[in-house]
């Protein structure tokens, strides 16, 4: 079989995506062959194209963090009835493809009847958000929380499963996106105000039981300082660095020594950085996880306890297009390619 995919050849702009062809080997031995629906652009693939995440591969490579998409072929070893089903799965690359080779056991059902583009919205986007407020933070009923890019993917699934959680939010967003924001039920601030960490003591006195901060960089520490007593800071980005010249790790270890510093100190409060990838060395127990996360976020989808923030479906051909409009920072919610 030849598939489409876009590949990221090198530092380049969005432009600069290159679009072919590959042949395909049938499933081997406890694989799938998925093809896909919707692939999503996350801030990884932003970072990516910059070079600045992380632990990303070597140029070239097939970027695409994760997936929804059908079973067309299972390999040996692999139950058949996969067959004709829809299914979801982190890739942190090799993603934007019309089909894609992937470990059966990597794959997470999407329930019957869901838009695989709202699915997709909510797959990388929906098991950080429902990790980082249940399984680190422990957001519980009366409690309020702070979510920074709040009508971004991940803040816009915070908000919401905050707010299901009976938790009060207050989102930061430019405020062309307030109303989005507020449409979700936060309280929105202008995260370029001078005052804002005025402007969220005057609505949490006493300070705030979480931060969700994606931005990194200075920000940080007023996101630290506005914890209430033993409330938690949940660093998961450096979305600070991505327009800045320079190396794509110093950031992340400087923030990381921040952390540190500041869990020891004896006041009760928590600063930690989430990672999506964390313990997946023990492989059940990390699929384990992630399939009753997702599931529980793609529960609530289909039956409308929470609302997909699609900012866009865009041909996978025109991956051009999709990049620059997730990075312009006009849109709530996230960019979603449809082979």
């Amino acid at each position: 079989m030849r598939a489409l995919e876009v590949v990221l050849p090198g530092v380049v702009e969005p432009e600069g995506l290159e679009l072919r062809h590959r042949d395909l080997p049938p499933p081997g031995p406890g694989q799938a062959l998925v093809r896909v629906e919707a692939t999503g652009v996350s801030f990884a693939e932003q970072q990516m194209r910059r070079a600045k995440y992380f632990d990303q591969p070597p140029f070239p490579f097939v970027p695409g963090y994760d997936v929804v998409g059908v079973v067309v072929a299972t390999g040996p070893g692999v139950d058949t009835g996969l067959t004709g089903r829809r299914f979801a799965a982190l890739t942190k690359t090799g993603g934007w493809a019309e089909h894609v080779l992937l470990d059966a056991a990597d794959l997470l059902p999407v329930p019957d009847g869901v838009d695989p583009a709202e699915a997709e919205s909510f797959v990388v986007n929906g098991i950080t958000a429902w990790q980082m407020l249940h399984r680190v933070a422990r957001v519980t009923a009366g409690q309020t929380v702070l979510v920074h890019g709040a009508n971004g993917g991940v803040g816009s699934t915070l908000v919401q499963l905050a707010r299901l959680a009976g938790a009060e939010v207050v989102g930061t967003a430019s405020p062309r996106h307030h109303d989005a924001v507020r449409a979700l039920g936060a309280t929105p601030v202008d995260y370029r105000d001078p005052r804002l960490a005025r402007r969220v003591r005057e609505l949490a006195p006493s300070g705030v039981d979480a931060v969700f901060d994606h931005v990194g960089g200075p920000g940080i520490v007023d996101s630290y300082r506005l914890l209430a007593p033993r409330g938690v800071l949940v660093a998961y980005g450096t979305a600070s660095t991505r327009d800045v010249r320079g190396s794509s790790r110093l950031p992340v270890l400087k923030l990381f020594a921040r952390l540190a510093l500041w869990n020891a100190l004896p006041n009760g409060r928590r600063a930690t950085f989430f990672n999506i990838w964390a313990g997946r060395r023990d492989r059940a127990a990390f699929r384990a996880r992630l399939a009753d996360d997702l599931g529980a976020v793609l529960r609530l989808l289909a039956t409308g306890g929470v609302r997909a923030q699609v900012a866009a479906r865009v041909p996978l051909r025109e991956a051009a297009r999709a990049v620059a409009l997730a990075e312009s920072g006009t849109v709530t919610g996230k960019v979603v390619l449809v082979p």
